[in-house]
C-alpha cells in the first residue's frame, strides 16, 4: 500500500521493467480503447502485461488488483454497455484515483449508465467484499498475485467466483527457482514484483490442486534490473514476466481429444486466433486437440465460436508447457 499509493508517483518512478507492460503490438481495437483511457488513470498503471482477452461481448469480468483502473477502462469499452466490469484492490489512494473517472469515462464511451465499478478489498478474501459464487466469466490480474503471500487463496477464490466454463486470464512474474528468505523480506524488490514471485513450477501445482486446468502459456517475456545493488541480493535467479489463460472446466465436458475448425467469427481475431503458445487456430483449417483443449473450446464462451468433433483416432499429442 505504502509503495503503489505513496513512494511511486508514475510509471517512471520503477526501479525494474517488471511492471512494465511489454511492446508487443496490439490489435488496433485495443490500442483505440487505450486511447480513450484518461491520462491519470495510465499514469498510475503499474502492469507486466496486457490482459485482454478474446471474445468479450457482454462478458462479467473481475479485474484482480485493478489499481488505478487501466485494464477495467479498456474492458469496459470492450464488453459493450450490456456487460460489466469489477475492479478489486486493497490500496486506498488507487481506488480513489479510479472511481474519481467514473463518468468521465462512461461520458467519453457514450454510456447511459456506468458498466464498472470499483472495490477496496483482498483478492484471496473476495467474499468479504460481496462476490459471489459463480458470478463472472472472466477474472483477470495484471502484475499483481506476486504481491500476496498465499498465492493458492488468490486461485482458490478466482474459481470460486467464475462460472463454469470461466477463465481466469493473468499476466505475472514468476521466477527460476524458490526464492531465499533475505530476497524475499527486501521492501523494495517486493514492491517491484520480484520478491513475491512464484517459482514456475509451482503455477503448475497449484492451479492442479485448485481444480484449473493445465495453465496454457500465452506469452513469456525476461525482467531485467538494471539496479547493481538489486541483482548482488537476487544472485543467479532469473524473472520472467508471462501471461498463462486456466479455465474452470465441468468434468461433463472431458469427452477425451477432437478435431476443432475456428469459425473465425471473434472481432479482431476474424482470420486467425492466437490461442496460446502451442494453438493458433485459422479460420476454417481443421486442427487436431488433446482433450484438454476440447473441454476448454467445448465449455467456454469459445464454444460457440467453433465447430468442434470428436477424433476418430487418439492423434492429438499432449500438450506440455513450452
Amino acid at each position: 500500500q505504502d509503495y503503489y499509493g505513496k513512494v511511486l508517483q508514475k510509471s517512471e518512478d520503477l526501479k525494474t521493467n517488471a511492471c512494465v507492460t511489454s511492446a508487443r503490438p496490439l490489435p488496433k481495437a485495443v490500442r483505440d480503447a487505450l486511447e480513450r483511457v484518461h491520462e491519470e488513470v495510465v499514469t498510475r498503471y503499474y502492469g507486466c502485461g496486457l490482459v485482454i482477452p478474446e471474445c468479450l461481448a457482454s462478458c462479467r469480468i473481475l479485474d484482480l488488483g485493478s489499481g488505478s483502473g487501466r485494464d477495467c477502462y479498456l474492458l469496459s469499452q470492450l464488453v459493450g454497455e450490456w456487460g460489466h466490469v469489477t475492479g478489486i484492490d486493497m490500496t486506498e489512494g488507487q481506488v480513489e484515483i479510479a472511481k474519481k473517472h467514473i463518468a468521465y469515462h462512461m461520458d467519453k464511451f457514450g454510456y447511459q449508465k456506468p458498466n464498472v465499478e470499483f472495490l477496496q478489498g483482498y483478492m484471496e478474501k473476495l467474499g468479504d467484499a460481496g462476490l459471489a459464487n459463480e458470478s463472472y466469466d472472466i477474472v483477470i490480474s495484471n502484475c499483481v498475485i506476486n504481491l500476496v503471500p498465499d498465492k493458492k487463496a488468490v486461485l482458490r477464490e478466482a474459481y470460486r467466483v467464475l462460472k463454469p466454463g470461466g477463465e481466469m486470464y493473468f499476466s505475472d512474474v514468476y521466477a527460476s527457482q524458490h526464492l531465499s528468505e533475505t530476497v524475499q523480506k527486501h521492501s523494495v524488490l517486493w514492491g517491484e514484483c520480484l520478491a513475491g514471485a512464484l517459482y514456475w513450477r509451482d503455477l503448475y501445482s497449484i492451479a492442479e490442486e485448485v481444480g484449473f486446468s493445465p495453465p496454457c502459456l500465452v506469452t513469456a517475456s525476461p525482467i531485467t534490473i538494471g539496479d547493481k545493488e538489486l541483482e548482488g541480493i537476487i544472485g543467479d535467479c532469473r524473472f520472467v514476466s508471462a501471461t498463462f489463460r486456466l479455465f474452470k472446466v465441468p468434468g461433463s465436458s472431458r469427452t477425451g481429444p477432437g478435431q476443432v475448425i475456428y469459425n473465425g467469427g471473434i472481432v479482431g481475431h476474424e482470420r486467425e486466433l492466437v490461442f496460446d503458445a502451442n494453438f493458433t487456430f485459422k479460420e476454417g483449417e481443421v486442427v487436431d486437440v488433446d482433450a484438454e483443449m476440447a473441454a476448454i473450446l467445448r465449455s467456454s464462451r469459445f464454444a460457440e465460436e467453433f465447430l468442434i468433433r470428436g477424433s476418430r483416432a487418439n492423434t492429438a499429442a499432449p500438450q506440455g508447457c513450452c
